[in-house]
């Protein structure tokens, strides 16, 4: 692009470009909807115990660890001429995706479904992290909010989509059961008609936008070189010691030592591991800064990451109670429902399965109320209370939804608990970033939104490696009390949020 075809500000997207610019999230949630409602089901089916869920389920949050830093880190230095700078992660994970989604409901065995949900779980990160600081990169700061409630609008879209999926094929005669062992005919269909919707959705977005080049990008922001960002992160990271390292590494063998002299579950150990990870991967990235060493991935993510904007870190607080919350929700709905309202913990009774397409459901309507909400309420709440009271006002209502799952004795009653879920489900989706992507750099929009995530993700395995331990050593027999414990910390997140500003 020459100079004199330069744009000095980002054109105004209409609703059509909103709806572009998205639309991938669309297929992107069918299948995050399609794994949350029926991986434990799948599990299950295939032998797993209760209590070796969240051991299954580890899969999912530590390849997002791993992945969406390395995502992001890379996608804000990608240029491939027509095909972008987002756009060819978009491609290239829908593909793994869609893959993954139609040989899950084939696995022949428990480990097969493991294996293919951490592939699925990867792929998907893959698509959906540059699809946040997409958002950024097409639109000017007074878009932002109205961006991503169009993206979460979609989400809930999507995700109403792929957990009616088996509910739907059933009412249309396709059978709900299968022999001991086999995973029903509903679900193997599901994922194979999410699979197509997942590619076609992101090829969708890719299809039809546009990106804008690293020079028009430069202008726009109107930010240093990637040299001089670079520069300044390494820097900052030469001039730390190592005590905080090793902190990390003693964390993890603190953590090694109470497993073993407590009998905590084996899966704890990989919390260590990655705590002691951390450490090592700190103090390797500090002594290459040292050195000067400007170029290599390991020093700019560690760097970004221990220097990270103040607000940031108070919104990462925020995220870390909230999605903890959340991945209790998705891997202990179906036993809650199953065991309390359709009195049974037999995963090859038709009960079990009816119970697993009514978690479906219910599953569907918070999704659904998120879409509304994204779209309605929560652009009214934030333009009269703020964006940050708005997010509280949200996680509030998730915390009594949870809560209202000890109360309810009547399964349709659970319906009303989903609307206070899906309204915390829309704020957690849209509200910090929305608040943090005018906020941070433009130009490491991919990897602050990749680290973000890691308040995302660490939740996740805290909970995957602790909550089977929890239940088996408090209440084996009863998982209905993993919901007093969500709404717990949903509370704590609404909490945390007192202590940041409205920003300007």
């Amino acid at each position: 692009m020459s100079d004199t075809a330069l744009l000095t500000e980002k054109p105004r997207q209409d609703w059509r470009g909103l709806v572009n610019i998205s639309f991938g999230f669309f297929g992107i949630q069918i299948g995050f909807a399609l794994q949350n409602a029926n991986m434990s089901r799948i599990f299950q089916t295939l032998g797993s115990s209760l209590d070796d869920l969240p051991a299954l389920w580890v899969a999912a949050p530590l390849t997002g660890l791993l992945v969406q830093p390395i995502i992001g880190y890379m996608s804000d230095r990608t240029w491939l001429g027509r095909f972008g700078r987002r756009r060819p992660y978009f491609v290239a994970g829908a593909f793994l995706a869609a893959l993954s989604l139609l040989l899950m409901p084939l696995a022949p065995v428990l480990l097969a479904a493991a294996v293919l949900l951490w592939v699925l779980d990867a792929s998907l990160n893959v698509s959906m992290e540059p699809f946040r600081a997409f958002v950024g990169d097409m639109l000017n700061k007074d878009q932002h909010t109205a961006g991503y409630a169009v993206q979460t609008a979609f989400i809930g879209v999507g995700a109403v989509v792929g957990s009616l999926f088996p509910t739907l094929l059933d009412a249309w005669g396709v059978s709900n059961v299968a022999p001991e062992g086999s995973i029903p005919d509903t679900v193997r269909y599901s994922f194979w008609f999410g699979g197509a919707a997942l590619f076609l959705a992101v090829m969708w977005t890719v299809v039809s936008t546009k990106e804008y080049d690293p020079e028009q990008m430069a202008v726009f922001n109107r930010e240093h070189g990637d040299s001089e960002a670079t520069g300044a992160t390494i820097r900052a990271l030469a001039s730390k010691n190592q005590a905080t390292a090793l902190g990390w590494i003693g964390a993890g063998a603190l953590v090694a030592l109470l497993v073993m002299n407590f009998g905590f579950e084996k899966e704890v150990y990989l919390l260590a591991a990655l705590l002691a990870a951390y450490g090592v991967a700190s103090i390797i990235a500090i002594n290459l800064a040292k050195k000067g060493e400007k170029s290599n991935m390991l020093s700019q993510i560690v760097g970004d990451f221990s220097g990270m904007p103040d607000l940031m870190k108070k919104l990462a607080l925020a995220q870390f109670f909230s999605w903890s919350a959340l991945f209790i929700m998705w891997i202990y709905t179906t036993p809650v429902v199953a065991q309390k309202f359709y009195n049974t913990t037999d995963s090859s009774s038709a009960a079990f399965q009816d119970a697993g397409n009514f978690v479906g459901n219910l599953f569907a309507v918070y999704n659904g109320v998120a879409a509304v909400a994204a779209l309605v309420l929560l652009p009214w709440l934030a333009k009269r209370i703020g964006k940050v009271k708005t997010h509280m006002v949200g996680l509030l209502c998730g915390a009594a939804g949870y809560l209202s799952f000890l109360v309810f004795t009547d399964r349709e009653m659970l319906y009303l608990s989903e609307i206070g879920v899906g309204i915390a489900w829309a704020s957690i989706l849209a509200m910090p970033y929305a608040i943090l992507a005018s906020s941070l750099p433009q130009r490491k929009l991919g990897i602050y939104m990749g680290l973000f995530n890691v308040f995302i993700v660490v939740p996740q395995l805290i909970v995957a490696t602790l909550m089977g331990t929890v239940l088996k050593e408090f209440f084996p027999t009863e998982p209905i009390w993993t919901m007093l414990f969500a709404a717990g910390v949903m509370a704590a997140a609404a909490l945390s949020m007192l202590r940041i500003r409205e920003p300007a």
